[in-house]
């Protein structure tokens, strides 16, 4: 097994998740690979999310940030150069996300923070949450990646993130925040730049190997990874077309928060259009919900077996 680290140097978020795509599709079955990386100003949406809902977006760019669209599901959360970004990429027999989680901790560990898994997808110190993560399965790779919360401005966060009740309205469901704390609160050295060494550290130790450090600019300068900086910074990938739809549909569920928008040809009650806006951790969810329901009658739900899908028809009919 080899271990390899990237550093990232720029704080472009479209440039930082071409290089992460970049990693995960690049076919290696003997490495485990630890990208560090910062965003400059960005409201970064899960796959599924519908921006409109989560971002003042106006706001964000009348101050010259970002919003980024994703690669795995979950909810909307904010980067600033007060953050850092981590993502683990490996394949299938040697991703571990028990190990992935101990390489945070051990790092946190230099800095007195004693740090713990709550649920599947956060981490908390004291109860109160710094790191959010997310997951998905490559075709090659599988991915699991987090943000450190350290010296975040926390203005920004509350002025850029819509923070909404669950319950229905016009533009949908809101992410819910959990209660956070900035990481210099409990150890004031600690910044998003001298943590990175803990990391590459923490790494290896964890694993048992030294890790190779790979170049960034030659990653973020490959004609692919070129290609997928256009892709995420696009209106399509970004926006696609929730800017054209009005919530008709939307609850916070179990499994997580549902926005469903439907076009309806009157005169044959059937669905015609139907686009679902969640940060459910299924990323195939919408497609799902997308496929069962256009054809469809108002008049008569169709039938699955499916508890999610069944969730999102009881609202409907």
């Amino acid at each position: 097994m080899r271990l390899n680290v990237v550093v990232s140097n720029s704080t472009n978020p479209y440039v930082n998740i071409a290089v992460e795509n970049r990693l995960v599709t690049q076919p290696d079955e003997c490495s485990v690979t630890l990208y560090l990386w910062r965003n400059h100003r960005t409201v970064v949406i899960g796959q599924n999310q519908n921006p409109f809902a989560e971002c003042n977006i106006e706001q964000l760019a009348a101050d010259g940030g970002f919003v980024m669209r994703r690669t795995t599901g979950g909810g909307a959360v904010y980067h600033d150069d007060g953050n850092i970004n981590f993502s683990f990429v490996a394949p299938p027999p040697l991703y571990d996300q028990g190990k992935q989680f101990d390489v945070i901790c051990r790092a946190l560990n230099d800095f007195g923070i004693e740090a713990q898994l709550s649920g599947r997808n956060d981490l908390t110190t004291g109860n109160r949450k710094f790191s959010g993560n997310a997951f998905s399965k490559g075709h090659h790779n599988w991915l699991h990646h987090g943000t450190l919360l350290i010296r975040s401005n926390v203005d920004d966060l509350s002025r850029y993130l819509r923070v909404k009740p669950s319950k229905l309205h016009k533009h949908g469901v809101a992410s819910v925040q959990s209660r956070v704390v900035n990481l210099s609160e409990l150890a004031p050295t600690l910044d998003s730049k001298n943590i990175v060494p803990h990391l590459i550290k923490a790494f290896e130790s964890t694993y048992e190997t030294k890790a190779e450090t790979l170049d960034f600019d030659t990653i973020a300068n490959n004609e692919e990874t070129k290609g997928l900086i256009k892709r995420y910074s696009s209106e399509e990938w970004l926006f696609r077309r929730w800017k054209y739809f009005n919530a008709q549909y939307s609850h916070q569920f179990e499994w997580g928060a549902a926005e469903l928008s439907l076009t309806i040809d009157e005169a044959t009650h059937t669905i015609t259009n139907a686009i679902l806006a969640t940060d459910a951790l299924d990323v195939d969810l919408p497609q799902k919900a997308q496929d069962i329901l256009v054809g469809a009658r108002t008049t008569e739900p169709p039938k699955t077996e499916d508890e999610k899908l069944n969730d999102l028809l009881s609202l409907i009919y």
